[in-house]
């Protein structure tokens, strides 16, 4: 993956914790949690329909699938509080990130392309993680959208293991 869209993915986990005068509230929190699934669910849909690699194409379509029903869960969640989710910097930067490398990997092919997907898939989960232990479950006050985000902390931790895997496999660089 190129420097620049490593830092600019970095700067915008680090931005959840200070895009914001003050922390987020619970509507910003829940629009971070849909908007982070649904990059992952565009790049998983790309990677599964573009690559040529079974376990790439596998885990394009765990990501699908995973990140799919960690939206439907939050969207159950913030339609039974009556919250509604608060667009804000981090997602509008995580919406951003997203699809400038959808267009990235749209432009590749072959191993370049597996290898871009993956390598920025390790860095993403990664930042993902770092957001939700410093920002989005200390800063959460309902308790059942904290509840939320502990339960699917695990599947993240899984996707960033599986996709080191994946990267050691296909030859890191």
């Amino acid at each position: 993956m190129r420097k620049a869209s490593m830092i600019v993915a970095s700067a915008l986990f680090i931005a959840a914790g200070s895009a914001f005068a003050q922390a987020p509230n619970d509507a910003q929190i829940a629009h971070i949690v849909v908007t982070a699934n649904q990059v992952d669910i565009d790049a998983g849909k790309l990677a599964e329909s573009k690559s040529a690699n079974a376990d790439v194409k596998a885990f394009g379509k765990l990501m699908v699938t995973d990140h799919t029903g960690v939206n439907k869960s939050a969207t159950e969640l913030v339609t039974k509080l009556k919250v509604t989710p608060e667009d804000n910097p981090t997602s509008q930067a995580l919406k951003k990130g997203g699809e400038e490398n959808l267009a990235k990997l749209k432009s590749l092919s072959g191993a370049a392309f597996d290898k871009a997907y993956v390598d920025h898939e390790v860095a993403y989960h990664q930042q993902v993680l770092d957001a939700v232990d410093k920002t989005l479950i200390p800063n959460a006050k309902n308790e059942e959208l904290k509840a939320l985000i502990v339960k699917v902390r695990p599947a993240f931790v899984a996707h960033l293991d599986h996709a080191k895997m994946l990267q050691s496999k296909i030859g890191k660089g």
